[in-house]
């Protein structure tokens, strides 16, 4: 017996000493020739369940070394790029030489032609449409061309659009716009190789915030090794004036943590022509005035951002993430140089001015996020908050001369503006999600508050007067808002159905105060906000889907500033502190063939929509542009999506839309009778993407779009063309990228605007730079092969600092 328990202690022991052991296994992935496959990633898994132990990325020789391996049965893996080896199964209970892994070609072959990169594919889920381009021709850019290659998104100088509505953009589900230049900057810094899709959602599930229209989310690829690697990019643009960027990239992972550094500095010189008529109308309905305006704008940036994350994990189940970043924009001048002819109605010159509006600006946006997060067998807890401090002071000198027919000399007039502005947003988030069977549920609670403090002075007047303006506009204006949101969300999926059901409910206390106006205005309501997600899979070929969302959107904090902005003494635009939050209905249904060709049906009830609108005032001859609630508006469509190969080096996509757009507003300088602005309109897109080399180093991109024209608050655009071509090239087995890019090659991107109804007759056009060249540069270096936990912290009231 004795000896029986000595035996028994002694292999016990025996058994605890093997598993407390840890041993080394190294290695080397080659290819089929035998030579080595220089940072090949290769990964580790339990042969129990294949949870992923390790991952280390091979050195340039193709040689790989994991370390701390316990005693145990594993399996191995090499990857590169789209190639998998095969397992290799593992008995660890020593020290492991496994010599050399072979890596497959896996290639597809056309005549003298050999494809090895991926075509984008579309995919349909229960509450949103993917665009996969990972390892495909598609990323071989920079992040913001993948967005103007994505089916159903509308790319222009301000933004991007989804059917009809301004998109919201987010990055690993994290919002991240604020201005289009600082989005735009923020995007042509990030490979294009490190996304791995696109998302559309148009009706955001209860977990986003019921604030905002569609959403736009980019999915970054997953970090799987660890190691470093880094990047240097550079890109020269030339259109009417030319501009610059240059950036870099750091990335290191080690078994605990993981580091993410972004720097990109944006020096640019950028031009902007417009013009603009006006006929002003005489209550017998007759024009008697023609104005006509000639602008140039003329702006000199200099803009640098950082981004940063660190990720640390505090053991198996709990982690700590610490995200920031920082937008600085010093020392932006502007120069707007106005010239107008004003004519009687018959056409006859009655005088000319010119006006020099220039002005200096300096602005900075800081954030940071701090989220821990718990893990469980069956799902997560989470804990974070969010601090943005936004800043920005502007000078502003407009003077004007007034000229008789002959060119002399009537009068002059002139005035300076000083106007400051910072906005603080704070946010803590609590969110939980389970998961047992078939069934998920997630649930949360937020809170936010806004504080935005604006100040504006007229002075230094010169000249003559100006109804219009006067040193009694001088004004001081507080916002604060503060929201408090709870949701709760379930999903199951079956074999061929799909469900998805939310509800968030939102208590919105907001308060106003404008020292000048003596007027307060508050909100102070409760809104609950439902979605509905359904998803039937027929079979293999066929699929349905439909989705429901009630929506708020939420006046941009600018827009409620009650200040006059002036491009001149008589064309202004006017903030709107008695805008109110907007609700909105919208319902889609969605048919799916085969995986290539989408059809969807869509309605929307807009509500009380926030619209822009211009009046003109036909007695003191001005033009006034102002946000403001409608009465009423609606839109609907039917779009149409094909995702097909055409051969194996050409891949083809198409996106059209018939769509329905109108809104009803209150004519203002027409007796405030109700106008409706109606428009049937079409739209295309036509992306085609080929492998030009054998090797897959030589990529082309040709894309077109088309626009009948579209609904602007009270104006109409006309149709719009826009013919886009790119060209890249892999060097030095891809540690190297160069670009070129065209677009607008027609010059036909921009469309002119026309009001015209009952006393209003005015029209503009604008032209920014969209017509241009760019080259781009990317240098990788360390293990550049490596994916990144790159991703942008700013959150949704971040969006409505808008454009400044």
């Amino acid at each position: 017996m004795k000896k029986t328990l000595i035996l028994s202690l002694f292999l016990l022991a025996s058994i605890c000493f093997l598993q407390a052991q840890e041993f080394e296994l190294s290695g080397k992935v080659v290819n089929q020739d035998s030579s080595p496959l220089s940072f090949a990633t290769v990964l580790l898994y339990k042969n129990s369940d294949t949870t992923q132990v390790k991952g280390v990325s091979a050195d340039e020789e193709g040689g790989f070394l994991f370390k701390g391996v316990p005693a145990g049965l594993y399996l191995l893996r090499a990857s590169y790029v789209s190639r998998l080896s095969d397992f290799v199964l593992l008995d660890v209970q020593q020290d492991v030489k496994i010599g050399a892994i072979v890596m497959p070609e896996e290639v597809n072959e056309l005549g003298e032609v050999v494809v090895a990169a991926k075509k984008p594919v579309l995919k349909r889920q229960a509450d949103r449409l993917v665009f996969q381009v990972e390892n495909t021709v598609v990323t071989q850019g920079n992040s913001l061309d993948i967005l103007k290659s994505t089916p159903g998104l509308i790319t222009n100088p301000n933004g991007f659009n989804i059917r009809g509505q301004g998109a919201t953009v987010y990055i690993n589900n994290r919002r991240v716009r604020l201005s289009s230049d600082e989005i735009n900057q923020l995007l042509e810094g990030l490979p294009g190789n490190t996304v791995q899709s696109v998302e559309l959602i148009h009706n955001p599930p209860a977990q986003y915030d019921a604030d905002g229209g569609p959403i736009l989310n980019i999915v970054t690829s997953k970090n799987v090794s660890l190691g470093y690697k880094g990047s240097l990019n550079a890109a020269y643009t030339q259109g009417i004036l030319a501009k610059y960027q240059f950036g870099m990239s750091h990335y290191w992972q080690n078994e605990n943590s993981n580091l993410f550094l972004n720097y990109n500095f944006s020096p640019s010189n950028r031009r902007i022509q417009v013009d603009k008529g006006i006929n002003f109308i005489n209550p017998q309905g007759d024009v008697f005035s023609r104005w006509l305006t000639d602008e140039e704008d003329d702006r000199k940036q200099k803009m640098h951002s950082v981004n940063f994350a660190y990720d640390l994990k505090l053991g198996e189940k709990d982690e700590i993430s610490l995200t920031a970043n920082a937008f600085v924009n010093p020392d932006v001048e502007w120069r707007r140089r106005m010239d107008a002819t004003l004519s009687n109605g018959s056409g006859v010159l009655d005088s000319t001015f010119n006006t020099a509006n220039t002005g200096t600006e300096n602005a900075e946006n800081i954030a940071a996020d701090l989220v821990w997060k718990h893990s469980t067998e069956n799902g997560s807890l989470s804990l974070g908050g969010h601090y943005t401090r936004f800043e920005e002071d502007q000078n502003q000198t407009i003077f004007t001369r007034y000229f008789n027919p002959a060119g002399q000399n009537l009068n002059i007039f002139g005035f300076d503006t000083r106007a400051d502005q910072q906005i603080d947003i704070a946010t803590a988030q609590l969110d939980y999600s389970y998961q047992k069977g078939v069934s998920s549920w997630e649930m949360g609670a937020k809170y936010s508050y806004i504080a935005s403090d604006n100040e504006i002075d007229y002075l230094n007047f010169v000249g003559g007067t100006n109804d219009a303006v006067n040193a009694g506009l001088s004004d001081e204006y507080r916002y604060e808002e503060k929201v408090l949101a709870a949701y709760l969300s379930w999903s199951a999926d079956w074999e061929k159905f799909s469900a998805k059901a939310g509800l968030r409910g939102e208590q919105t206390n907001a308060l106003g105060d404008s020292r000048i106006l003596n007027e307060v205005n508050e909100l102070d309501f409760f809104r609950l906000f439902p979605t509905l997600y359904m998803l039937w899979t027929v079979d293999d070929s066929n699929s349905f889907a439909f989705d429901y969302g009630r929506r708020v959107d939420r006046p941009q904090y600018n827009d409620l500033n009650p200040f006059r902005y002036f491009y001149n003494e008589n064309d202004f635009e006017e903030g709107n502190p008695r805008l109110q939050p907007v609700f909105s209905h919208n319902f889609n249904l969605n048919y799916t063939l085969n995986g290539e060709y989408f059809i969807d049906v869509y309605y929307r009830d807009n509500g009380q929509y926030i619209s822009y609108l211009v009046f003109q005032d036909n007695d003191n001859l001005t033009l006034r542009e102002l946000k403001q609630n409608i009465q009423a508006s609606r839109s609907y469509g039917i779009d149409f999506t094909v995702s097909k190969s055409i051969a194996s080096f050409w891949d083809f996509l198409a996106y059209s839309s018939l769509f329905h757009e109108e809104e009803v507003f209150l004519a203002e300088e027409s007796g405030g009778v109700e106008v409706t602005n109606r428009f049937d309109g079409f739209y295309i897109y036509l992306a085609n993407y080929l492998n030009l080399s054998a090797d897959g180093s030589w990529t082309a991109e040709a894309t077109a779009e088309y626009m009948s024209g579209n609904i602007f608050g009270s104006y109409v655009r006309e149709a719009t063309t826009n013919v886009t071509l790119g060209l890249r090239k892999s060097l030095w087995n891809d540690r190297a990228v160069l670009s070129v890019r065209a677009e607008d090659l027609l010059g036909q991107a921009m469309g002119r605007y026309t009001s015209r109804y009952l006393n209003q007759n005015n029209n503009f056009f604008t032209q920014p730079e969209t017509q241009f060249v760019r080259f781009g540069f990317t240098y990788n270096f360390g293990n550049f092969r490596l994916t990144d936990n790159e991703r942008s912290i700013e959150k949704d009231e971040r969006e409505r600092l808008g454009e400044n």
